[in-house]
């Protein structure tokens, strides 16, 4: 897809997230709009041996019920760097590359990143590091309406909504010989290393 595509931000986004990027020109990532529960901006989907597991950033809100993305700040009273770094280390710890890459992610998790677009931006910037992906990355400064723009996928990647989005297989540690799609980039990092990109 040509040109400059906008993005929300994402927390260990899916492949397709991934996919959109590598076929864009450059990469506006949304950071003026109001938090939006229960999507990709704070939660991932992983596959561990009893199925897809969700991991979620807890984040506090404050006191305004409508707060932009970059304000939102991240929970640090539960322990959730240490649940997904379990979940992490449980799921992927038999994959081909997980020894080349966890504690590159580790580390991040571990950072204790105030904002929650900080922890995504970051993330992010190592995942299309790790499967060479070099594209201009930048945030919006005002917040435009959805209105059906063609390059807008603020809203079109989400764990609600069915994707149109046509991923290649590969192996999965825990597919049982069906492969599953729809997963947080994590899987094809950890399963495919340097050929993840191909993958897209």
């Amino acid at each position: 897809m040509p040109g400059e595509i906008l993005l929300s931000t994402a927390y260990f986004p899916p492949a397709e997230y991934f996919s959109l990027i590598k076929n864009s020109e450059s990469v506006l990532i949304e950071q003026e709009e109001n938090y939006i529960k229960q999507t990709y901006r704070n939660r991932c989907r992983i596959l561990a041996s009893d199925g897809v597991m969700v991991l979620t950033v807890p984040v506090i809100k404050g006191n305004l019920i409508k707060t932009p993305v970059k304000d939102v700040t991240i929970d640090y009273s539960k322990r959730w760097q240490q649940v997904h770094i379990r979940a992490m280390i449980s799921s992927y710890g038999r994959s081909p590359y997980f020894q080349f890459y966890y504690e590159y992610f580790e580390k991040i998790l571990l950072s204790d990143s105030k904002f929650l677009l900080d922890l995504n931006d970051t993330l992010l910037h190592k995942c299309l590091e790790i499967i060479n992906i070099n594209k201009c990355i930048t945030h919006t400064s005002s917040f435009s309406q959805v209105k059906g723009m063609e390059n807008d996928f603020r809203h079109k990647i989400s764990p609600k909504e069915t994707s149109g989005y046509s991923s290649k297989s590969y192996i999965q540690v825990f597919n049982n010989n069906e492969f599953i799609a729809g997963l947080s980039i994590l899987d094809l990092i950890f399963n495919m290393g340097p050929e993840a990109s191909a993958c897209l």
